[in-house]
């Protein structure tokens, strides 16, 4: 699959789940906590400055962005977890909306990856690892992206994803992906997870 960067738009900002899109292509979703860097990451995976817009105040945003991608993919940016919260399933805290779009969605079988943010500064929070558990038991593809990369060292980032896989997802088989919006470190290598899933 060969996608035009230059070709992406915002398809809807929904505020409810009659709004989602039913176009019969490929999802990926973005899922993180608030501040984590969301918006421009996949700015950064577009090409773009404001796509995606980066919000001022941490969990203001409520909607669900879908954005249109050559025509071919849709990039679905959730609300960011952490701030304005609900209990779902007694182990995961998110806005009711994202709780529509995971759980109450016909559409479902076309989300084809979730794109697990966390700050590779500060490691997973409890709600990351709700998040990744929840994914877990529901059989939901997913990879961890570490955010905010090119803040640390080579060595500091090195070690600190080592000490977070060894902590957290030691026999799990999950490995964390280095991305920075700043450098474009992890990019291509995202792309490429993001295209291998969106065609199974």
């Amino acid at each position: 699959m060969n996608i035009n960067t230059n070709n992406v738009s915002l398809k809807i900002s929904a505020g409810q789940k009659k709004q989602f899109p039913h176009d019969v292509r490929p999802q990926i979703a973005f899922s993180g906590r608030s501040n984590v860097g969301k918006s421009s990451l996949i700015n950064t995976l577009l090409d773009r400055k404001s796509l995606a817009r980066v919000s001022s105040a941490p969990g203001k945003t409520i909607t669900i962005n879908f954005y249109d991608v050559d025509g071919k993919i849709y990039f679905v940016d959730l609300p960011g977890y952490g701030y304005a919260r609900r209990s779902f399933d007694s182990k995961v805290v998110w806005s009711s909306l994202t709780d529509s779009y995971f759980s109450d969605n016909p559409d479902k079988d076309l989300l084809k990856l979730v794109i697990q943010l966390i700050d590779v500064r500060h490691g997973p929070t409890d709600d990351d690892i709700n998040m990744i558990n929840w994914l877990i038991d529901t059989e939901t593809p997913f990879i961890v992206v570490a955010t905010k990369s090119d803040k640390l060292s080579k060595t500091a980032l090195k070690n600190a994803v080592e000490d977070i896989e060894r902590e957290f997802f030691n026999g799990t088989g999950i490995h964390i992906l280095p991305f920075s919006s700043v450098t474009k470190d992890g990019k291509a290598q995202l792309w490429k997870e993001i295209l291998a899933h969106a065609e199974k």
